[in-house]
């Protein structure tokens, strides 16, 4: 398992690749996502976006014919979380730092999930009555308190569900990567 952000000064692509993609852990390699996006099951999901899912399914939230947006398109939560709703015939809109009128297409979101990385920036401008929001975030506010890209308070008593932060999906990020590990492990075990 890498760690990521790697330096500057390391080539992350070259480090990804480098990875059998039978023993990614963390569902980076192109070979993983590129499986993922074809809605392969032998795909090895990225632990962050596993635990997304996984939260979903728990709480028994319908994925199927909602309109689901992820805001941010990183290729550790943004892109896969995306594929993975897509996967579950929800219709997706992924939305990033370039994205024109955020506030209508978030508005309009049965599932919101949020990986902006600015503090507390989704509001209730941003969320329909009644959804499902998952904040991803994890930042340090004025006070130096940890919290989410969406700002809790505000949103909370609007929504269905929403994740806190901390306590949402970084336990689900820990368990799905444990549970991926175990994966590879017994495919490995089998062989």
């Amino acid at each position: 398992m890498v760690q990521l952000p790697l330096p500057n000064h390391i080539d992350e692509k070259y480090v990804l690749e480098n990875i059998n993609p039978e023993k990614d852990v963390d569902g980076l390699t192109s070979t993983n996502l590129g499986k993922l996006f074809k809605n392969d099951s032998t795909a090895i999901a990225p632990a962050t976006a596993k635990g997304i899912m996984k939260l979903l399914e728990d709480y028994m939230i319908q994925i199927e014919g909602t309109n689901a947006v992820v805001i941010g398109r990183s290729d550790i939560v943004g892109l896969p979380t995306a594929a993975m709703l897509q996967n579950e015939n929800a219709t997706v809109t992924v939305c990033h730092s370039h994205t024109k009128n955020l506030k209508e297409i978030c508005k309009m979101a049965d599932i919101l999930v949020v990986g902006i990385g600015k503090p507390e920036y989704i509001d209730m401008e941003y969320v329909k009555e009644k959804s499902i929001v998952i904040d991803v975030g994890t930042n340090k506010n004025s006070d130096g308190k940890l919290v989410g890209d969406v700002n809790f308070n505000s949103v909370k008593d609007i929504v269905e569900y929403i994740t806190p932060v901390p306590g949402g999906v970084g336990p689900m990020t820990i368990a799905c990567l444990l549970d991926n590990l175990m994966e590879i492990y017994i495919k490995n075990v089998q062989k």
